[in-house]
């Protein structure tokens, strides 16, 4: 997870950018942090769906077979 100061600078450059007054060094510091925070996002979204088990009706373990790969994956490394 992101730090909290690191979200609130996101949001102040975006607010920046928004009123056009955003300087060449703060539009890189923008991009960089934007990239931190997508990256961060997948990792806890591909965490979340490779401990995922779905189960249907009548209890049978209906879990995409690509789900169960993934998971035996990242076991194995």
């Amino acid at each position: 997870m992101l730090s909290k100061e690191k979200l609130n600078r996101i949001n102040e450059l975006s607010a920046k950018a928004k009123s056009g007054q955003l300087t060449e060094a703060e539009a890189r510091e923008q991009t960089a942090l934007r990239k931190e925070y997508l990256d961060t996002f997948r990792a806890t979204m591909r965490h979340t769906i490779e401990n995922v088990k779905v189960v249907d009706v009548e209890g049978n373990d209906v879990t995409p077979e690509k789900v169960k790969q993934a998971k035996k994956n990242k076991f194995l490394n």
